[in-house]
């Protein structure tokens, strides 16, 4: 099992950003010394009410901090950018980290940034296979010509190639089937979002190992998933803790329409704190968490936990003990009982 941290780099209106971006350096500094695997940036514009930071330049600035990590855009909203800038951005991330970048994408699902792009949700899929496509190519051909719906490549090449070969790992996100389908299609595997339950992850698993096998293609060594997690010395002091912040972050995800575009799911992640993170999220004592990833992986096989350990209104101090905690007593917990 391999352990690692989404850091957000959302802060309510108000914060002092830089402050808390020098908080989260020293948050990255705290994960190369405990022996983390891996740190994750998402990716969301015009965030109001909440202040965000961008991946690919935070990404880079932490690179220095913490030089022995993979370094995950967990996700890059693919369908909104052009295919050669995306190739040339992540090439360099993986320069830059000696071959630690994992590109993670996805196709988005908020009207407010599709537009602000120039596209729109309904061809979000059909963008996100052209330019993974295209992606793929400027890493692996010396030039390309390819045209899509709305690019056009004329033997245009790559100026930074990624150290990995052939290319960086492709994470791609998604919980729909069609999402599920085409990450078994074009990436190095699934990476499965922190919203949907036990039962209707394996559920998604056996959909992803179907479409695998009309792939012809066999299930990859490595299979990531992101869940929420807070660890504290007791339950109760875990609840009472990450509730509020979890809350607030989820009120955010509901108003954005997360969730919403599955029939019968539609108020699935604006329900009270004891529902939302039942079988969803890992929080409690040490025992507890150690048990829940246990039970997911025994069950679902995922391979590698991508943490989200802080959320808005959180002060970061509090996410670090939660670290150290995972990292001293969690750890070694989950090695041993899988």
């Amino acid at each position: 099992m391999q352990f690692g941290i989404m850091m957000r780099g959302q802060f309510p209106q108000g914060d002092a950003v830089a402050d808390r971006f020098a908080e989260m350096l020293e948050q990255a500094r705290m994960a190369e010394r405990l022996g983390y695997n891996s740190i994750t940036k998402g990716a969301h514009y015009s965030t109001h009410p909440l202040q965000d930071l961008q991946q690919i330049p935070f990404l880079c600035r932490v690179a220095a901090e913490a030089p022995s990590l993979r370094l995950n855009t967990g996700v890059l909203l693919l369908p909104l950018h052009k295919p050669l800038d995306v190739a040339e951005q992540l090439g360099t991330l993986d320069i830059m980290t000696n071959g630690k970048a994992i590109f993670g994408c996805g196709v988005g699902y908020r009207d407010v940034e599709f537009k602000a792009f120039g596209t729109s949700r309904k061809v979000r899929g059909k963008r996100f296979e052209e330019n993974l496509t295209a992606i793929k190519r400027l890493w692996t051909e010396e030039t390309v010509t390819i045209k899509g719906s709305h690019f056009e490549l004329d033997e245009a090449s790559c100026s930074a190639k990624p150290v990995q070969q052939p290319h960086p790992p492709i994470w791609i996100g998604g919980s729909a089937d069609a999402a599920i389908q085409r990450a078994a299609r074009m990436g190095t595997c699934w990476y499965v979002g922190p919203n949907d339950r036990l039962d209707a992850v394996a559920d998604q698993v056996e959909t992803y190992k179907r479409a695998l096998d009309e792939a012809d293609k066999p299930f990859p060594d490595e299979f990531p998933f992101r869940r929420e997690v807070f660890v504290a010395p007791t339950r109760e002091e875990a609840y009472r803790i990450a509730e509020g912040p979890i809350m607030n972050k989820y009120k955010a995800y509901h108003a954005w329409g997360l969730g919403q575009s599955r029939p019968g799911e539609e108020d699935e992640l604006g329900q009270p704190f004891e529902d939302l993170m039942k079988d969803r999220f890992f929080i409690g004592s040490p025992d507890d968490v150690a048990e829940q990833i246990i039970k997911f992986n025994k069950r679902v096989g995922m391979n590698h936990i991508v943490m989200s350990m802080h959320w808005p209104g959180m002060e970061v101090s509090q996410s670090m003990e939660t670290m150290q905690l995972i990292a001293e007593e969690v750890f070694p917990k989950v090695r041993q009982g899988i």
